[in-house]
């Protein structure tokens, strides 16, 4: 979802920044890149090391969510080509799942711009018990869908996603956004979704 489907980076980076500064830190770039693809509690855990706060996780995973909260409920700006590509596979019948390390609030709240219709399927971190880069949130997406891994392509932005998705047995195609991804047998890169379409989506698992 972040990065990939929703141009969420930089909300986060402003996000992650107030709150640092609310616990006595400073936030960089180098910063926000170890956490790329990551989970929430892994998150709030960065922070708290980072800057040594004696801070209540479960407050500063509030202080986040109110802040994206807030942010994305003014809209969200879509990646070049995700609009069409979610109007495509509709049209050709793909069924879809969404999988995002995010927590369902965040997610309820992206979707609320994107279109939660465009999904069959949605996976948050409330909905797993080990997030990415463990396999279970594709292998729980696929298992609600019907589908083997096998025969899903997984669109991904994060070495953590990729990482995800290839332990659980998808096919890979990703776009990468902060960190880069390097090429793989049963992965594919490309610059954006805006070369994306169905006809390649199923070439990678015909």
């Amino acid at each position: 979802m972040d990065g990939l489907l929703v141009d969420t980076e930089g909300v986060w980076f402003e996000v992650e920044t107030e709150v640092v500064t609310r616990l006595g830190g400073s936030w960089g770039p180098e910063h926000q890149e170890q956490l790329v693809g990551g989970s929430w509690d892994r998150t709030v855990s960065y922070m708290l090391q980072l800057t040594g706060a004696d801070e209540d996780p479960a407050l500063v995973g509030e202080w986040l969510i109110d802040g994206m909260v807030n942010r994305l409920s003014t809209g969200v700006v879509t990646m070049p080509g995700a609009k069409e590509l979610l109007r495509a596979l509709a049209d050709e019948g793909i069924r879809t799942a969404l999988v995002t390390s995010s927590l369902r609030v965040i997610a309820d709240a992206v979707l609320k711009s994107v279109g939660r219709e465009h999904f069959e399927v949605i996976v948050t971190a409330d909905d797993v018990t080990l997030t990415k880069p463990d396999p279970e949130p594709y292998i729980t997406a696929a298992t609600l869908l019907g589908v083997d891994p096998p025969r899903c392509v997984v669109l991904e932005d994060s070495p953590n996603g990729v990482a995800s998705a290839t332990a659980a047995g998808c096919r890979v195609l990703a776009v990468p956004s902060l960190l880069p991804i390097a090429a793989a047998p049963g992965r594919l890169i490309m610059p954006s979704l805006v070369e994306v379409d169905p006809v390649l989506l199923r070439s990678m698992i015909s």
